[in-house]
C-alpha cells in the first residue's frame, strides 16, 4: 500500500534518529507507584504496555508535570504532593530532551514533596518555573493541548470538544504557528466590526429621528423667537427702571444735605449763647463753695465742744453715783454688825446638831465573804461560757469552710452541666433534633427507674487525648452517641415507651463477660511498629457504657499507632491486627466470607465534632455525690451550732444574774459609806463657817475709810462743773459765727438758682437744635444708604454702557410711563401661546445632537471601512492556509477510515465574518446504509458499547491524521484503544505504525494495557513494557545494564525474540 505523501517540510533528524525536543530519557524517583525508574524511549512510536495499575499513567503524569503542567491538567489529584509515593516525603522527575544540536544538553528536573512544594532545575541548576516554560515553548511542547497530550482521564474531554474548540486545539498543534495568532486576531476584529456596525446603524437611525423632530417644530420655534424678542425688550426696560429710581433717591439725598447744613448753623449759635450764661454761674458757685467750707469748719468746732461737755458731764455723774454708793455702804455696815452676833449663835447650834447626828449613826458591817462567793461563781460561769464560745467559733469556721466547698462543688457542677449543654447541642446539630427534650425527661423521671440509666452516651464518655477522640468518634456509629443505656429490662421498656417521640435509641446492658473474646494484648512486636494502645483503653466511662461501646463497636480489636505504624502498615497486618488508627489514616482489612481473600481500605482521619467538648461523666457523678454529702454536713453543723448557742445563752443569763446580785450588794455598801462621809463633811463645814464668822474685821475702821472716799469724790465733782461752764461760753461764740456764715450761704444759693433757671432755658434751646441736627444727619445717612442700595441694585441689574445709555434715551423718562410700557409688551408676549414651554431649548439641543451625531457617524463609517480592510487582509492570509490544512487532514482521515471499511471526513465549518463560530466538523459513518453525521459528545449509532467504540476510533484516527502535520516534538495518547473491537484495533494499530515509520513524523507515546497478537511492527516501533511489583527486583537489575529482552529471558532460562 502506498504511503501518503508528506504534508509539510521534512524534519531534520540526526544520526540517532531523534529530532529537537524529543524525550531521550525519563528518570523517576519516589513518584506515584515507582521507587526508581529510568526509561529511554525510542525516537518514533513508543508502545507503553503493562497491566492496569502497573504505572503506565504514572509515566504520562511525570511527562506532564516535569514539562510545566499543573496537577489539574491530568484530571487526577489536584495537589502536587499527592504524586509523591505513599510513605515517602519527597521525590523527583527528570526528563532529558534532544537539543537542536545533538550535543546540546537539556535536562529538566522537578523536585516535589508532600507539602505541595516544587523546585525546578535546568541542567542541574535551580531556576524559576518561567525559565523552564520558556524552554518548553521554544520546542512548541503543549502539554495542555488535547491533540498533543491526551491523558487517560481526559479522553472523554477530547470527545466533548466542540467544533470551535477542536479547531483551536488543531491550529495550536499543527500547521503554521501563526494560524492561532491570526485566528485570535480575526475573532477580536470581528467583535470590533460588529460593535462598529451596530453603532453605525444605531447612530443613523437616531440621526434621522432627530432631523424629523426638528423639521416638525420649526414654525413653533419662530413664534417662540418672536415672543423672546418682546420679552428681551421688556428686560431692557426693566433695566432702566432701577436707574430712574436711583435718580429720585439722589434728588432726595441732596435735599436732606441742605437741611443738615441749616440745622448745624442753629446748633452753633445756641452753643455760643449757652457759654455766655454759664460763666457768672460758675463764679457764684466758687464763692458758695468757700462759704460752705467755713460753715462746715465751725460746725465741726461746735460738735467738738459738745462732745467735751458731754464727757465732763458723764464724769461728774459717775462721781455722784460713787458718792451715793459709799453712803449706802456705810448704812449697810451699821446693819451688818447687828446681824453678825445672831449668825454666830446660829452657827454654833447647827454645829452641835451635826455632831450629834454623827454620833448617833449606827456602824455598818461589810459583806466580804458573800462578795467573794459571788465572784467565784461568776468566774466559773465565765470559763464555761468561753468554752462554749470557742466550740461555737470552731463550728462556725467549719460551717463556713463546708459552705465554701459546697459552693465550689455547685459551681463545678454548673460548669459541667454547661459542657453537657454543649454536647447536647452538638448532638442536635448532628441530627438528634429532640435530644434536649429526651435528656430533660430522663432527669425528671430518674426516681421512677429501678437502676441507674446512662445517656446520652456522648455525655458519659471522657477522652483525655483529643487525638484519641478523633479515632473513637470515627470508630463508633453516630446513633450510639445519642443512645440511652439501661441496666434493667423494665427500665428499657419504660424508656422505649416514653422516648419514642424523641427519636432516640435505647440500649439495654446485660453483663456478658464470658461471651467476650480475650483481646490481643500489645506485644513488644506491636510496640516496635508504633502500636501503643487499644481504643477501649483511651477513654473513661461507667462500666455499662464501656461494655456497650466495646461490644457494639469492637473497640478492643482496634489499635492506635503512630507515624511509624503508618509507614509500616503492611507489617502490622501480619501480626493479626485488622483495624488500627494513625494520626492521618484509618486502616482496615476484611476477609471475604466466600473466597477468603483479604481486601484493605485506607480512609483519612477526620477531626472530632462531638467529643471535642466532652466532660468526665465519672467526675460529674462524684461531684453530685459530694454535693449531697456537703449539704448534709451543713445541716448537721447548723444544728450543732444552734445547740451550742442555746447553752451559751443560758450560761450568759446565769452569769448576768449573779453580776446583778453582786452589783446590788456593792451598791448598798457604797451607799452606807457615802452616808457616813456626807455627815462627817457636814460637821466639818459647819465648824469652818463658825470660825469664819468669828474672824470677821473691825467695823469702825471700815466706816472711817468710807467717809474719806466720799469727800474725795465730791471734790472731783466741783472741778468737772467749772470745766462745763467754760465749754458753754466757748460754744455760744462758735454758734454766733456759724449763724452769720449760714445766712450768707443761703443768700448766695438763691442767686445761683435764679441764674440756673435762665441757663436751663438756653440749654433747652441748644438741645432742640442738637436734636434737629442729629435728625437731619440721620436723614442724610438714610438717604445716602437708600441711594447706595438703589445704585447697587441698579448696577446688579445692568451696568450703564454707551450702547445701553442710547437705548435708555428712546424709552419713557418717568417711572409711571416706563412701567406702563413694560406691561404692554408683557401682555403682547403673553398673547403668543404654545404648548411646549421648552421647545426652543429642545430644538437647539437637538440641533447640537444632530451636528455631533453627523460627526460621530462619519468617524464610525471610516472606522468600519478600516476594520473591514484589516479583516480582509488577515482573512486572505489565514483562511486559505486553514482550508489547505483541513483538506490535508481530511485526505488522511478519509483514507484511514476507508481502510477500516467505514467512511469519514473532516471539513471546515465557515461562518463568513463570525470567526469565533468557525470550527472543524468530524463526520463519520459506521453503517454502509447510513449517512455521514457530525460526531459529537451526544451522537452514537448504537448502544453504550457502540458509543465508546465510535468515539475511540474517530479520536485515534483524527490524531493519526495530525501525525505528519504536527509541529510538536512528541505526542502522548493514553489507552485510546479501549472499547475497540479487535478488527478496528488491528487496523488502527497498522495505521499508527505506518504513520510513525514516516521520516517526517514526531515522537509518539501510545499507552495500552494490552496488544493484539500477531501485529505487524516496524523498526520505528519501541516496546516499553511496564513491569512493576516486588517480583521484578531481580529482572530489573538485568534491565539496568541496558541490554535487550533476550538478556532478561536468558536469566529465566528462556530465549524468545
Amino acid at each position: 500500500m502506498e504511503e501518503p505523501r508528506p504534508k509539510r517540510l521534512r524534519i531534520s533528524r540526526g544520526q540517532d534518529d531523534y529530532i529537537a525536543g524529543n524525550i531521550v530519557e525519563i528518570e523517576l524517583h519516589n513518584f506515584m507507584t515507582f521507587d526508581h525508574l529510568i526509561c529511554k524511549p525510542g525516537s518514533r512510536l513508543n508502545l507503553v504496555i503493562g497491566p492496569n495499575g502497573s504505572g503506565k499513567s504514572s509515566l504520562v503524569c511525570a511527562i506532564a508535570l516535569a514539562l510545566g503542567g499543573e496537577p489539574q491538567l491530568l484530571g487526577r489529584a489536584t495537589s502536587i504532593g499527592a504524586y509523591v509515593k505513599r510513605g515517602e516525603e519527597s521525590g523527583y522527575i527528570k526528563i532529558s530532551l534532544r537539543g537542536a544540536p545533538k550535543d546540546e544538553q537539556i535536562i529538566v528536573m522537578r523536585k516535589i514533596d508532600t507539602h505541595n512544594k516544587s523546585e525546578w532545575l535546568f541542567n542541574g541548576k535551580v531556576v524559576p518555573k518561567r525559565d523552564v516554560l520558556e524552554i518548553i515553548k521554544r520546542f512548541n511542547i503543549q502539554v495542555n493541548n488535547l491533540t498533543q497530550f491526551l491523558p487517560q482521564d481526559r479522553v472523554c474531554e477530547f470527545a466533548k470538544l466542540t467544533p470551535v474548540q477542536l479547531l483551536e486545539e488543531t491550529e495550536k498543534a499543527v500547521g503554521d504557528p501563526q494560524l492561532p495568532v491570526q485566528h485570535r486576531a480575526l475573532i477580536e476584529k470581528s467583535h470590533e466590526l460588529k460593535k462598529i456596525q451596530c453603532a453605525v446603524e444605531k447612530n443613523g437611525d437616531t440621526l434621522n429621528q432627530l432631523k424629523a423632530l426638528n423639521a416638525e417644530q420649526e414654525k413653533d420655534v419662530e413664534r417662540v423667537r418672536q415672543r423672546a424678542e418682546l420679552l428681551e425688550k421688556v428686560e431692557s426696560m426693566k433695566k432702566k427702571l432701577p436707574w430712574l429710581k436711583y435718580d429720585m433717591k439722589k434728588a432726595k439725598y441732596m435735599e436732606a444735605k441742605e437741611q443738615e447744613k441749616g440745622a448745624k448753623k442753629k446748633l452753633d449759635e445756641a452753643a455760643i449763647t449757652l457759654n455766655e450764661f454759664s460763666k457768672p454761674i460758675e463764679k457764684k458757685r466758687q464763692e458758695k463753695a468757700m462759704l460752705d467750707a467755713k460753715r462746715k469748719k465751725l460746725s465741726s468746732l461746735v460738735n467738738d465742744n459738745v462732745q467735751r461737755r458731754m464727757d465732763f458731764l458723764e464724769k461728774a455723774n459717775q462721781a455722784g453715783v460713787q458718792v451715793q454708793g459709799k453712803y449706802r455702804e456705810m448704812e449697810d455696815l451699821r446693819r451688818q454688825e447687828q446681824s453678825r452676833q445672831q449668825r454666830i449663835l446660829k452657827a454654833k447650834e447647827d454645829l452641835a446638831a451635826a455632831e450629834l447626828d454623827l454620833q448617833n449613826l449606827p456602824a455598818y458591817e461589810h459583806p466580804k465573804s458573800e462578795l467573794e462567793n459571788l465572784g467565784a461563781q461568776i468566774l466559773e460561769l465565765g470559763v464555761f461560757a468561753n468554752q462554749k464560745r470557742l466550740q461555737m467559733a470552731e463550728k462556725e469556721k467549719k460551717l463556713t469552710q463546708t459552705k465554701l466547698t459546697l459552693r465550689q462543688c455547685s459551681d463545678r457542677l454548673k460548669d459541667m452541666e454547661n459542657k453537657n449543654n454543649k454536647l447536647l447541642l452538638a448532638l442536635r446539630n448532628s441530627g438528634a433534633e429532640k435530644i434536649f427534650e429526651a435528656y430533660e425527661w430522663l432527669q425528671q423521671h430518674r426516681h421512677e427507674l429501678n437502676k441507674e440509666v446512662y445517656g446520652p452516651v456522648l455525655l458519659e464518655v471522657n477522652v483525655p487525648n483529643r487525638v484519641h477522640a478523633n479515632y473513637l468518634e470515627g470508630q463508633v456509629p453516630n446513633y450510639i452517641w445519642k443512645s440511652f443505656i439501661t441496666q434493667d429490662a423494665g427500665d428499657r421498656d419504660f424508656l422505649v415507651r416514653n422516648l419514642r417521640l424523641f427519636d432516640v435509641p435505647v440500649l439495654n446492658y446485660v453483663s456478658t463477660e464470658s461471651q467476650h473474646k480475650e483481646p490481643v494484648r500489645i506485644t513488644e512486636e506491636m510496640r516496635a511498629l508504633g502500636i501503643s494502645n487499644r481504643l477501649d483503653q483511651v477513654f473513661d466511662a461507667p462500666k455499662a457504657v464501656m461494655e456497650v461501646l466495646t461490644s457494639q463497636c469492637g473497640l478492643e480489636y482496634s489499635y492506635i499507632g503512630s507515624k511509624e505504624t503508618d509507614q509500616k502498615a503492611d507489617e502490622v497486618e501480619k501480626l493479626g491486627i485488622s483495624d488500627f488508627w494513625t494520626s492521618e489514616n484509618h486502616y482496615r482489612w476484611n476477609r471475604s466470607r466466600y473466597g477468603g481473600h483479604v481486601s484493605a481500605s485506607v480512609e483519612p482521619v477526620f477531626p472530632s465534632r462531638l467529643l471535642s467538648c466532652s466532660s468526665d461523666a465519672g467526675e460529674f457523678e462524684n461531684l453530685r455525690s459530694r454535693k449531697m454529702e456537703l449539704e448534709e454536713s451543713v445541716v448537721e453543723l447548723e444544728e450543732s451550732r444552734k445547740s451550742l448557742q442555746t447553752e451559751q445563752r443560758l450560761l450568759e443569763d446565769k452569769e448576768a444574774e449573779l453580776h446583778k446580785q453582786r452589783e446590788e450588794i456593792i451598791s448598798i455598801v457604797q451607799h452606807e459609806k457615802r452616808k457616813r462621809r456626807e455627815m462627817e463633811s457636814r460637821v466639818d463645814q459647819r465648824r469652818r463657817r463658825l470660825e469664819s464668822i468669828e474672824k470677821e474685821g473691825d467695823q469702825d475702821t471700815v466706816m472711817a475709810k468710807l467717809v474719806d472716799q466720799a469727800a474725795s469724790l465730791n471734790g472731783q465733782r466741783v472741778k468737772y462743773a467749772i470745766e462745763i461752764k467754760n465749754l458753754l461760753l466757748e460754744a455760744i461764740s462758735y454758734k454766733w459765727s456759724y449763724a452769720e456764715k449760714h445766712m450768707a450761704f443761703i443768700e448766695l444759693d438763691a442767686k445761683i438758682r435764679d441764674l440756673e433757671v435762665d441757663l436751663k432755658q438756653q440749654q433747652k434751646f441748644a438741645e432742640q437744635a442738637s436734636l434737629q441736627y442729629e435728625y437731619c444727619k440721620q436723614e442724610v445717612e438714610d438717604c445716602r444708604k437708600e441711594l447706595s442700595d438703589a445704585k447697587r441694585h441698579a448696577e446688579s441689574i445692568a451696568i450703564i454702557t454707551p450702547e445701553l445709555e442710547r437705548g435708555f434715551l428712546e424709552m419713557p423718562t418717568t417711572i409711571e410711563e416706563l412701567e406702563a410700557t413694560i406691561q404692554d409688551n408683557i401682555s403682547q408676549a403673553n398673547s403668543i401661546l404654545f404648548l411646549n414651554q421648552n421647545i426652543l431649548q429642545e430644538y437647539e439641543h437637538r440641533q447640537k445632537q444632530i451636528e455631533g451625531m453627523d460627526r460621530k457617524l462619519e468617524a464610525d463609517k471610516k472606522e468600519l471601512k478600516r476594520c473591514l480592510r484589516e479583516i480582509d487582509a488577515l482573512k486572505a492570509n489565514w483562511l486559505p492556509t486553514l482550508r489547505n490544512l483541513v483538506a490535508q487532514i481530511n485526505e488522511t482521515f478519509s483514507h484511514n477510515f476507508q481502510e477500516m471499511a467505514v467512511a469519514g471526513e473532516v471539513s471546515l465549518d465557515e461562518h463568513d465574518t463570525d470567526f469565533d463560530q468557525y470550527g472543524i466538523l468530524i463526520k463519520v459513518k459506521f453503517r454502509q446504509t447510513g449517512q455521514l453525521e457530525v460526531l459529537s459528545a451526544h451522537h452514537q449509532s448504537g448502544g453504550f458499547f457502540f458509543l465508546l467504540k465510535e468515539r475511540s476510533v474517530s479520536t485515534i484516527l483524527y490524531l493519526v491524521s495530525l501525525q505528519d502535520l504536527t509541529n510538536c516534538p512528541f505526542r502522548v495518547v493514553d489507552e485510546i484503544n479501549q472499547g475497540m473491537d479487535p478488527i478496528n484495533e488491528r487496523k488502527m494499530f497498522q495505521q499508527l505504525v505506518r504513520a510513525a515509520s514516516q521520516p517526517n513524523t514526531p515522537q509518539c507515546f501510545l499507552l495500552t494495557p494490552k496488544l493484539l497478537p500477531d501485529l505487524q511492527y516496524s523498526e520505528a516501533c519501541s516496546i516499553l513494557n511496564i513491569m512493576n511489583g516486588p517480583w521484578i527486583e531481580q529482572p530489573s537489575k538485568v534491565w539496568s545494564s541496558g541490554d535487550s529482552w533476550g538478556t532478561v529471558t536468558g536469566l529465566v532460562g528462556q530465549s524468545h525474540c
